[in-house]
């Protein structure tokens, strides 16, 4: 096998290219989608010299393996999955050499969900509407990955890599607490102050489209759905349950269920490593134009 690729061997539960998504879509009903972390992703991607808007792979708990069919320099980001190189231990947040032949496997995160491998080029394969990322609820763009597929690596950037190892924290493996704003609709729940009194869990039935709540109930004031308008990531949608759901990269596009509060932009990427059974708060503060 010759040429810039990786050749797939493994994907574990859920492995897919991701960039920084299609925006400028969602009037012809194409959402953004992308990285589920997004800062993550340009961190792989900074640390190799890509572009930040370059594709790689996210991995979503661990079970990734690739072959390089040619010298790749790569980096890996977001849940540090204990990680090798042909047996041989590498870490997170640095520069990871490989040469032909050599296997990069990742184990399972102790921390975090999802991990994400940048290859200085970036993963090459076709774009969709602008966009190398695939959004699961659209069948969006490139198909999940699987055991057999070869995947090409575009040329070096001109740009080398500055910095051998970038120093920054894991996701963290208890209670995680998001900073939100009250939502458009934060008057169709009849007492908003349980979202932030209640101690959520993350439930099994999340994934890129939204984070599941579990472990409370938020009622609506005055029952019944209201007209589909427009979601963003980081809604926390109210459906009729009362179990909130923190919309995520590949969330819809419009809803009819009430929209209490929105995560703080930053915090979105938070919430997307947090895992089954982990547990959430929120805490409101004031929207960032209130000082301007």
């Amino acid at each position: 096998m010759t040429g810039r690729a990786v050749e797939v061997l493994s994907v574990g539960p859920l492995a897919l290219v991701e960039d920084l998504g299609r925006p400028g879509f969602a009037a012809t009903g194409v959402g953004r989608s992308g990285a589920a972390d997004r800062a993550a992703l340009r961190l792989a991607n900074r640390l190799v010299a890509n572009p930040e808007r370059a594709a790689g792979i996210e991995v979503t708990f661990g079970g990734l393996a690739v072959r390089a069919t040619a010298r790749h320099t790569v980096a890996l980001a977001g849940a540090a999955a204990p990680a090798d190189v042909d047996g041989t231990p590498v870490g997170h947040h640095c520069l990871v050499d490989l040469r032909p032949g050599q296997v990069l496997r990742l184990g399972v995160p102790p921390t975090g969900l999802r991990s994400y491998l940048a290859v200085r080029g970036g993963i090459a394969v076709e774009p969709v509407l602008g966009s190398r990322s695939t959004d699961v609820l659209g069948e969006l763009g490139p198909p999940r990955l699987a055991a057999g597929q070869v995947l090409p690596v575009g040329p070096e950037p001109d740009d080398l890599p500055l910095v051998d190892v970038a120093p920054v924290a894991e996701p963290p493996g208890g209670p995680v607490t998001l900073r939100a704003i009250p939502g458009p609709r934060a008057d169709r729940v009849a007492d908003l102050s349980v979202l932030t009194s209640t101690a959520w869990t993350a439930s099994s039935r999340s994934d890129r489209v939204g984070m599941r709540l579990e472990g409370g109930r938020l009622d609506w004031a005055d029952g019944g759905e209201i007209p589909s308008e427009g979601m963003v990531r980081g809604a926390v949608q109210v459906p009729s349950g009362g179990e909130p759901v923190v919309f995520l990269a590949d969330h819809p596009l419009t809803g009819g269920y009430p929209v209490a509060a929105v995560v703080v932009d930053a915090d979105v990427d938070r919430a997307a490593q947090v895992r089954p059974g982990q547990a959430v708060r929120f805490r409101f503060v004031d929207p960032p134009w209130r000082d301007r």
